[in-house]
């Protein structure tokens, strides 16, 4: 089995390395600091088991997970964390294994013998407590590989048919995922301004009547335009005069 470790502390992955180097079929394949750094080495290394912390610095094992479980085969995730109190609401049923540092072997063997049976991890917003906290990028499966756009790199969410596209500032991503969900999750940074579209605040530039007299947004650093529906105008035009 070919493992990858996840975590910001050296001695954590040292001591994970130790105990896995001690056990038959088991191959450390890589490792990785933050859950970016996990995402990359991920796809380079193609490892069957990712062994990850829990809280990092930058994108923490949570959201990691959430974005490695968009792959058509997703690695099977074992957390390892400092921090019981996770374990029991949020993954009694999700996650193949839950251990409380410091690691011990034979739980480990006992997490890793789990992780060989074809069972994954799947986190789920709706059923996972702690997925309540807004993500930190937006993630799609692209040619094989996952692509991350920064949230504080997007204009806007639109929705296109059972797509929603996003603009960010290098260009557009497609992704399947509910309008009125990504409104829920980054309420405090984005404004919905028409039932298909949701803006991010501190991105807006103006707000002003087209040659129609529909109320239009626009934006800084791109030449897009996006229509208010009536529905949101009051609500979009003293939103911007608190930006």
């Amino acid at each position: 089995m070919k493992i990858l470790i996840v975590d910001d502390e050296p001695l954590a992955r040292q001591r994970l390395s130790h105990l896995l180097n001690r056990q038959d079929d088991c191959e450390v394949v890589g490792e990785a600091v933050n859950g970016t750094d996990a995402l990359e080495k991920n796809a380079q290394l193609q490892p069957d088991l990712v062994l990850m912390d829990i809280r990092m610095p930058g994108m923490d094992g949570l959201e990691a997970a959430r974005h490695l479980d968009l792959l058509e085969n997703p690695p099977a995730i074992i957390f390892t964390t400092a921090y019981n109190e996770y374990a029991l609401d949020a993954f009694d049923v999700h996650a193949i294994g839950y251990l409380v540092k410091p690691v011990r072997a034979e739980k480990l063997k006992k997490a890793i013998a789990s992780a060989s049976r074809p069972v994954l991890t799947h986190l789920s917003e709706s059923e996972n407590p702690l997925s309540n906290e807004a993500r930190k990028y937006i993630s799609a499966r692209v040619r094989g590989n996952i692509k991350l756009v920064p949230v504080s790199d997007i204009y806007y969410f639109h929705a296109e048919h059972k797509y929603v596209m996003v603009r960010h500032s290098e260009g557009e991503l497609l992704i399947e995922e509910p309008l009125k969900k990504l409104e829920q999750e980054f309420a405090t940074d984005f404004l919905r301004i028409h039932r298909n579209a949701l803006v991010a605040k501190d991105q807006l530039s103006g707000l002003a009547k087209d040659k129609e007299g529909r109320w239009q947004v626009s934006f800084r650093g791109i030449d897009n335009c996006l229509e208010v529906s009536r529905r949101h105008t009051a609500k979009v035009r003293k939103a911007m005069k608190q930006l």
